[in-house]
């Protein structure tokens, strides 16, 4: 095969179609013919997939068992301790010597390595996060041998800190809990690698990302960006394309661009002069105004439309390529203005000059092993975000700026990405060679990322201000004006004035949680960033009754809260023996990396239920498992449906809440943590729960004073007329005491209203036997005799205080219906909390974890994979709150 139809096909693989002699080679390097060997050398790995890491490599040759099992995260602490190296030969066409500039690209080296080809070396990475490119013109020959030298993250780390002998950069280490290790903020790694309270300490090493090898004459576009724009005043939108060339050779090089959108009947020609070196030509592509240009819309709220669009430059000397691409128009803006009534401002998202609610969850690694995140678990864990009607994320700060794939899977499911730059919980130096990383980092992230519409701010940081403003780290003997200073030079006059110069078409907030418009003019760091009255928040309380919404900041914003369960039985069976199954075995113990995290848990569920006895047996432990997902559900619910409901209103100057990202979407392995959905993409309780508090069109209730309120929340576009239905049910019985229906009112689009307000003994005395301790609320919206789902509840008193709860006979039939299943309950009492399981067979159920008021009720079961009536029959487990007592 010749260089020409080598490059040829290699080129059609990647996207970019090259037509030209002599035109560029592209030589992946990704595959099985690696070698890994250990710095000793009593190591030897043959075969070895890149991309991939140490741990992983170490599992498939069966050296090693799962890194999860147990207490493995200790037992193979050596793995990232010891120098690691990769090796492989390639071989490349002899008249590779025809092209003017050969490069080695790395996409993702984890982390700090040399690497050296026919033992030169050719370049050194520090920096997990940054394109490497290296020039190996001068060293290829036809048979090469290539090694990458790792260092251990650790090592080096802890190296880096001894270094930096002018001040300490706090904090040294992690809690010990969290069985982690040392000065992560001194490497540009995932900052979570090293433990965090959810995950384990696994430092990686290894290629992560795609490695190739690129030759090419006269130039090659490294970079290829568009950004929409709509011009108000002309009432038409233009396409801000900007191709990035390195330009080689010894003059600049002439040509043209053309550009098409065939759907929008558009299409521009260019001329184009490029100099030497990193060049960038900005092309603005002009739509008419009398084509109508479909925008893009988060899920919930219209289609995700988007249009193809063909690139050609055609350059003197006949050298062509061709780029396809999928772009998007929509518009963001962060609105940060005064509030009648109210001191502050708010802080709110239009899309498309829509006021958007913001409802969804924060994004963390899926694995602590990258290699393992497929496409098919990152569309498993954003599906299911989808079908929980969340329409954004935030990808927290201390993990990874996420795979191409997870951002084209948000552009299609509308999923609105709240982008943190890679820096959490912690202080961070700023020497030269630092922030020269720094820089290049974020300069590569934004221009991979920012044609995506999916991806609506970027934030500096998570926590940072927050930490920095009130104390986490005491450092007396060094002036808190130096951190101020770091602070400053590195989130404002590094990542901030990168991201502006490449990118205005999205905010940029400094930190989160941040005081926003606010912060800047208290000079970047707020006295307060937990103000109510400005900016988002984070809050964390584990000791207050999470069931009193009084307990709750009536924030603008909130990006951060949550509560601990545990992942479900057939989740941590996978990882675990039998001795390790009780709440206080060592093995519990060990997962738990949140200081006092079981004891919290407990603490809370006993607030409002009877704690299962004898937590030593296998039955408790399983009990107590269901028991802290009921709890983490209901506080959640709670906490979520009081912002949702506080969209509308001022009340003390606070209100306007306009977004609720609880902590946390997803799990990085199988453990207790805030996420909703377990390491495997398993729905907690809690995810089923958010189904409905997320709904487009919900019912909530709370009470104050003695009082019941029903609030209408809406985030439809138009008005709906409806009214609100009130049962009152006994414990002891499936027929309502009472049913009350309200006069129809009116639900303005994108707005919370209250429908319902009654005192409670008023209520229960009009219902005839009812206490509080007698019975629950249930209620619903209806029109024209038309129920809107979902249906919702309200408990009068805790559950331990019930009066008259039996414990009921739930029988289940399932049946196949086409590629699901329905499952057919049947229960003799009020039951509430009815969670059904079928242990490690993959799938979701349409309803879980629900109040049961009705004899009959079937659910849907959505299988992952193929499953069969006679497997879910043997595996189903129904279980309601009476029967853990």
């Amino acid at each position: 095969m010749s260089l020409l139809e080598f490059s040829f096909l290699l080129s059609i693989c990647c996207g970019i179609e090259i037509f030209a002699v002599p035109g560029p080679m592209v030589l992946s390097l990704r595959g099985w013919n690696w070698q890994v060997r250990s710095g000793n050398g009593s190591v030897v790995l043959e075969t070895v997939a890149v991309p991939g890491c140490v741990h992983t490599a170490l599992v498939n040759q069966q050296v090693i068992q799962d890194p999860y099992y147990r207490f493995n995260d200790l037992t193979y602490r050596w793995i990232s301790l010891d120098n690691w190296t990769y090796s492989r030969p390639f071989k490349l066409p002899a008249d590779i010597s025809k092209l003017q500039k050969v490069n080695l690209v790395c996409e993702g080296i984890d982390t700090v390595s040399k690497i050296f080809i026919n033992n030169v070396t050719v370049g050194r990475t520090d920096n997990m996060f940054t394109k490497y490119i290296f020039d190996i013109t001068d060293v290829i020959k036809s048979d090469n041998f290539l090694e990458i030298r790792f260092s251990s993250a650790v090592s080096y780390a802890a190296g880096e800190s001894g270094a930096h002998t002018a001040y300490p950069v706090p904090p040294e280490c992690p809690p010990s809990v969290q069985k982690g290790e040392c000065h992560v903020n001194f490497i540009r790694k995932e900052q979570c690698s090293f433990s965090w309270d959810w995950g384990p300490s696994f430092p990686t090493q290894g290629i992560w990302k795609d490695i190739r090898i690129e030759a090419y004459d006269v130039l090659h576009l490294d970079y290829l960006s568009f950004t929409p724009k709509y011009v108000a005043s002309t009432r038409h939108w233009n396409l801000k394309i900007v191709p990035i060339f390195d330009v080689i050779g010894s003059e600049p090089v002439a040509g043209q661009a053309t550009i098409t959108i065939p759907e929008l009947h558009a299409q521009q020609t260019y001329d184009l002069k490029l100099q030497l070196g990193k060049c960038s030509p900005e092309l603005l592509f002009n739509i008419s105004s009398d084509v109508t240009v479909e925008t893009w819309w988060p899920s919930g709220h219209g289609n995700q439309s988007g249009y193809n669009l063909t690139i050609t430059f055609i350059f003197e000397g006949g050298y062509h390529i061709k780029k396809l691409a999928k772009v998007y128009f929509r518009t963001v803006e962060l609105v940060q203005e005064p509030i009648m009534g109210s001191p502050g401002l708010s802080f709110y998202f239009r899309i498309n000059s829509l006021p958007i609610f913001i409802k969804g969850s924060n994004w963390i690694p899926a694995d602590s092993f990258q290699d393992r995140v497929t496409s098919d678990v990152l569309r498993r864990l954003l599906q299911s975000a989808v079908e929980a009607n969340m329409n954004a994320l935030r990808v927290w700060g201390g993990g990874v700026y996420e795979q191409d794939e997870f951002y084209d899977i948000c552009d299609e499911l509308g999923i609105m990405v709240w982008q943190d730059f890679m820096f959490a919980c912690a202080l961070y130096p700023t020497d030269p060679s630092f922030l020269e990383s720094v820089r290049a980092e974020v300069t590569h992230q934004v221009r991979r990322l920012r044609s995506h519409p999916s991806i609506i701010l970027w934030s500096g940081n998570n926590e940072n201000e927050a930490a920095l403003a009130k104390g986490w780290f005491p450092v007396p003997s060094t002036p808190k004006e130096v951190y101020f200073q770091d602070y400053v030079t590195l989130y404002v006059k590094n990542i901030r004035d990168v991201v502006l110069s490449e990118d205005q078409s999205r905010p940029f907030l400094i930190s989160s949680p941040t005081n926003g418009a606010e912060t800047v003019s208290e000079g970047w760091v707020a006295n307060d960033p937990y103000d109510n009255h400005y900016g988002d928040t984070h809050f964390y309380s584990y000791s207050e009754d999470c069931w009193d919404w009084k307990n709750f900041p009536k924030t603008r914003f909130a990006s951060e809260y949550g509560f601990q369960s545990w992942p479900s039985f057939s989740t941590l069976r996978q990882i675990s023996a039998p001795e390790d199954w009780s709440y206080k075995s060592n093995f519990s113990l060990h997962r738990q990396h949140h200081d006092s995290g079981n004891d919290e848990m407990l603490h809370q569920a006993g607030l409002h239920f009877k704690l299962p006895p004898n937590q030593d047996s296998l039955e408790s432990f399983r009990a107590t498992i269901y028991l802290t997902q009921v709890m983490q559900a209901q506080c959640v619910k709670t906490q979520t449906e009081f912002y949702r409901r506080s969209q509308s209103e001022i009340v003390n100057g606070q209100g306007h809440t306009m977004g609720a990202l609880y902590w946390q979407l997803n799990d990085i392995w199988q453990a207790p943590s805030w996420a909703s959905l377990e390491y495997g993409g398993k729905w907690k309780m809690l995810h089923y729960f958010a189904q409905k508090f997320f709904a487009p069109l919900v019912p909530v209730a709370f009470e104050e004073e003695d009082t019941l309120y029903i609030y209408g929340v809406s985030d439809l576009h138009t008005d709906y007329k409806i009214a609100v239905a009130v049962k009152l049910y006994q414990w002891s019985s499936l027929e309502p005491v009472c049913i009350h229906v309200t006069e129809p009112c009116t639900v303005k689009a994108g707005s919370a209203v209250p429908i319902y307000k009654e005192l409670i003994p008023d209520l229960l005395k009009r219902c005839g036997n009812c206490t509080r301790q007698s019975c629950v609320v249930s209620f619903y919206f209806t029109a024209k005799d038309q129920l809107y789902e979902p249906a919702n509840y309200y408990f009068l008193s805790s559950l331990k205080d019930t009066e008259g709860l039996q414990t009921p006979q739930l029988n289940a039939t399932v049946s196949q219906q086409g590629e699901l299943y329905a499952i057919a309950l049947q229960t003799t009492a009020v039951a509430p909390y009815v969670w059904l399981d079928v242990g490690d067979i993959p799938g979701r159920f349409s309803d879980n974890g629900f109040l049961m008021t009705e004899r009959t009720k079937v659910v849907i079961f959505f299988p992952w994979k193929p499953t069969s009536t006679s497997l879910l029959t043997a595996a189903l487990h129904v279980t309601s709150l009476m029967d853990i007592y």
